[in-house]
């Protein structure tokens, strides 16, 4: 046994050397040829190992994802040959898995307009039609998010309380924002009244290539690690809060009953009332009146860990319970870590005291606060975000001083 964990220690270290080298430019035949022995012997949780190892060389995370690919690309006969059994006992990842299979029936569909549309001699009019039809087929992916959130919210923040070398994960977000983008980018293509068949070639393009391999990554690499380190019991709750995301053209699982699992994510039934100075509440009380403000709140404390998220009707960003006590950066794709250490990192030295954003979302402008949370003496105690739909209030003009419903 020693002698098995010493063979993949030394087979991840040289495998990480080669990912390195990769990500230095340094991919030439001769030199990839020096690994040829351990990269046939590869395995997923090897390649977790090196993406991490990589993730940590501090390089951009577009060089990263490029090298990743690579490196991925080399162990495709190993991973090939990883045939992960049947999922039926983790519904968490079963239902993954299905979404998995319904995307790749859309994608095939969604292939065959494109070679439609690039067919010439096809007139005006049938072009229009085409742009139509496949418009829907685009729209009708992006509830394949619910997908990429129930893996960030629930999913990621299970593996990076067991995994010291979780980093690799920052990769495979940055990767769900390049499908975003690239289905975003191709509905405005869809939209417009011209569409150069140049650009919509090169967009499909994209789509293709975000799709696809993540697909892939999910079912040879991360699924199968997961399964094998994660606990029962856990997969158990995860499942129970995917309910909360909501699923991908597929029939929601049933909710598996594990009444350890409930228990974790009770809140403490103390009907005592809390003084808050400035009156007396029950916890029903604070949790009914955070969850009615029209804002979405989120508490990190001092030591970059969110500690509390309101639950409000209508919730702009999503939020799962597992993200409880996760480090803030980890809550965050890849390009916005710099941003969000900018702003805790002057918050806690007294620089600012505030940060605000606005961003255009779904034809909503929403407004995003950052306000830093100090104690009597001035000591930082935190971070609570704030984000609103300011839509209507922008539109105010005058006063309004009778009730007028």
């Amino acid at each position: 046994m020693a002698e098995f964990i010493n063979n993949s220690e030394k087979r991840r270290k040289s495998l990480l050397e080669l990912g390195i080298g990769i990500l230095e430019g340094n991919n030439n035949l001769q030199f990839v040829s020096r690994f040829e022995k351990q990269i046939e012997q590869a395995t997923s949780r090897d390649i977790v190992y090196i993406v991490d190892g990589m993730v940590n060389t501090g390089r951009p995370i577009e060089e990263l994802k490029k090298a990743v690919s690579k490196v991925i690309n080399l162990m495709y006969i190993p991973l090939k040959e990883n045939q992960p059994g049947s999922y039926e006992m983790i519904p968490f990842i079963k239902a993954l898995v299905d979404e998995n299979h319904e995307m790749e029936l859309r994608m095939k569909e969604i292939k065959n307009f494109v070679k439609t549309i690039n067919i010439s001699g096809i007139d005006r009019e049938q072009l229009t039609q085409l742009k139509s039809d496949l418009l829907l087929k685009i729209q009708d992916l992006e509830i394949f998010d619910r997908h990429y959130i129930r893996k960030e919210n629930i999913l990621f923040p299970q593996l990076e309380k067991i995994w010291q070398d979780y980093r690799c994960l920052q990769v495979m977000w940055s990767l769900h924002d390049d499908a975003r983008k690239s289905i975003r980018k191709l509905k405005q293509s869809l939209q417009m009244d011209e569409m150069a068949m140049e650009q919509f070639n090169q967009q499909i393009g994209e789509l293709f290539f975000s799709v696809y391999p993540l697909i892939y990554r999910e079912e040879k690499i991360l699924f199968p690690v997961a399964v094998e380190e994660i606990p029962q019991k856990d997969w158990t709750l995860m499942h129970q809060l995917s309910a909360d995301v909501g699923y991908a053209w597929i029939d929601e699982p049933e909710v598996l009953e594990n009444s350890e699992a409930k228990a974790e994510q009770k809140f403490s039934a103390n009907q005592d009332m809390i003084d808050l100075d400035t009156g007396l509440l029950e916890v029903g009380d604070i949790i009914r009146v955070f969850n009615h403000l029209p804002v979405d709140i989120t508490y990190v404390d001092e030591n970059d860990e969110v500690r509390y998220f309101s639950n409000p009707k209508n919730r702009l960003f999503p939020r799962s319970k597992a993200i409880i006590g996760r480090q803030v950066q980890n809550c965050h794709p890849p390009e916005s870590i710099d941003v969000v250490n900018r702003i805790v990192e002057a918050f806690r030295n007294g620089e600012k005291d505030e940060a605000s954003f606005w961003i255009q979302m779904k034809g909503r402008f929403i407004l995003i606060q950052y306000f830093a949370v100090r104690d009597e003496d001035n000591n930082y105690k935190g971070v609570v975000e704030v984000s609103q739909d300011v839509t209507e209030i922008r539109k105010l003009e005058g006063e309004r001083r009778l009730l007028d419903w």
